[in-house]
């Protein structure tokens, strides 16, 4: 099926929805979208496919009378369900246990993991549109113009999948999930994973730096033992409903079983308790910036790294994970970088990152261009040598813009002088620079350190990079007032 005619089954797919008076959004429209592909892609890819052909004696964990095959597909009797009946058979009703119900209490056995999946799947998955005859009508779009089957339908659904990912960007809060295609890859081919190697993403969100691994990984390598590494290797948390089963979803449809997607909490364990069968040779990621974190949580980080940034503590957790010679691409916010108040955990955390790794590269990008108001950074780092300096690239908008937006997108080509010049440093570009680490220390550890070679005054900040500088010290003074009063509390008991 051609690209057009599969974006046209989604966009009337979402035509269907919006007439649902359950629907309330993007995000709920994704989210109910979700679950069904979930069904379709696991029972079409994986039950039809692998897991049958593996074993004659392969039983599936979803109750035959709700895989995909035996109620969804409408085979033009009149016999399929529909309206009232359709939701009954969804949700439960006095004489049906419902689809839910028995999907979110399924008795599992753990080994192997991959029963496991839909169960945590559906634990917080949700049915959210209530007319029955509009489910149906989604179903049978699902069902008559998308077949997963078939590899060019996969190939291009795959693509149209990134496109409704990236609908997360609109989607009120959800927008945190989605990392743009073109800064993970980025990142990912100068991290360069390889085969082997266990790749982490410890708030892996809708899955962006995992596919792109595996993307990565497979155009070096179409092996059978690249996609055993992959399997095995490739692992993502994640701490939120929606994003885990859009993550898991992407899973399945590059072919890969998302067993080693986990929904938990990354940093809900004691920093110190960490073995070497916990550690990562690579981790590539975008932690959530200035969330919210369970009460206690900073007390799983040593006493001189404790604080609310959410950013910092992942940091704090990566430095714990990493093996020796271990590398690491991560998203940061400016709130990371000029943080330098003495004493403080960032500062301290800073020092270990510096002490510990070569910080060698922070890639700058353009204000706003991913998170709204916040200025962003791309950190690389290595540990087992301590940084000696750091080289700053300042990624600048394009010639006649004055920022990215849905009519001026930030595509791959306006990374591509970061790419020339990643191979090739020298002073001789105007968006790089070089510190030592002398003038870090010198700063106590802020390394926000702006481009010498472009000189702008006051008078030329605009209001936006105002707006984002004032937003951006406003959380670093909230962390710094809510470590005082921890501290303040700690020594009145």
């Amino acid at each position: 099926m051609a690209a057009h005619d599969i974006r046209n089954t989604v966009k009337r797919i979402r035509n269907i929805m919006r007439k649902d008076e359950g629907i309330d959004g993007d995000a709920q429209r994704i989210s109910q979208l979700s679950w069904m592909l979930f069904l379709k892609i696991y029972d079409e890819l994986k039950e039809s496919n692998e897991y049958e052909l593996e074993t004659t004696e392969y039983e599936s964990i979803i109750p035959v009378k709700y895989r995909w095959r035996n109620w969804a597909i409408d085979n033009k009797d009149g016999k399929a369900l529909t309206g009232d009946e359709l939701i009954r058979f969804i949700s439960g009703g006095e004489k049906e246990i419902g689809l839910f119900p028995t999907l979110k209490n399924l008795q599992i056995d753990e080994t192997p993991p991959r029963s496991a999946i839909v169960k945590y799947v559906f634990t917080d998955a949700y049915n959210y549109m209530k007319d029955g005859i509009l489910i149906r009508q989604v179903i049978n779009e699902l069902n008559e113009n998308i077949d997963f089957d078939e590899y060019e339908d996969r190939h291009i659904f795959n693509e149209i999948y990134e496109e409704l990912l990236k609908e997360l960007k609109s989607a009120g809060s959800s927008g945190e999930f989605y990392t743009p295609r073109e800064v993970t890859d980025f990142m990912t081919e100068m991290i360069a994973p390889k085969i082997g190697e266990i790749v982490a993403d410890f708030a892996c969100g809708t899955g962006g730096f995992l596919t792109s691994t595996i993307s990565h990984i497979r155009e070096k390598s179409k092996s059978q033992k690249a996609l055993e590494s992959i399997q095995r290797n490739v692992i993502g948390v994640e701490f939120k409903p929606l994003p885990y089963i859009l993550c898991v979803t992407n899973m399945l449809l590059h072919d890969i079983d998302g067993t080693n997607i986990t929904r938990g909490d990354s940093l809900g364990y004691n920093m110190q308790d960490f073995s070497e069968k916990d550690l990562v040779d690579v981790v590539l990621m975008n932690p959530p910036f200035g969330g919210e974190i369970k009460e206690g949580t900073e007390l799983n980080c040593p006493a001189s790294f404790r604080t609310k940034d959410t950013a910092s503590l992942f940091m704090a957790m990566i430095l714990h994970r990493l093996k020796k010679n271990g590398r690491v691409g991560i998203v940061l916010p400016d709130g990371f970088l000029f943080g330098a108040d003495a004493g403080s955990a960032l500062v301290n955390i800073k020092r270990k990152l510096l002490s510990e790794c070569d910080l060698h590269t922070i890639v700058r990008l353009p204000s706003g261009l991913f998170y709204a108001n916040i200025t962003t950074n791309l950190l690389f780092f290595k540990k087992g040598t301590a940084t000696k300096g750091i080289w700053y690239y300042q990624v600048p908008l394009p010639e006649g813009y004055r920022s990215f937006s849905k009519n001026k997108p930030f595509e791959r080509k306006h990374l591509d002088s970061a790419r020339s010049w990643w191979a090739n440093r020298s002073n001789g570009d105007i968006n790089a620079y070089y510190v030592p680490l002398s003038e870090i220390e010198k700063h106590n550890y802020d390394i926000d350190f702006k481009n010498p070679n472009i000189k702008t005054t006051a008078n030329e900040a605009t209001l936006q990079q105002m707006l984002d500088s004032a937003s951006e010290k406003s959380a670093c003074i909230a962390n710094t007032v809510a470590e005082l009063q921890r501290l303040l509390k700690g020594i009145e008991e």
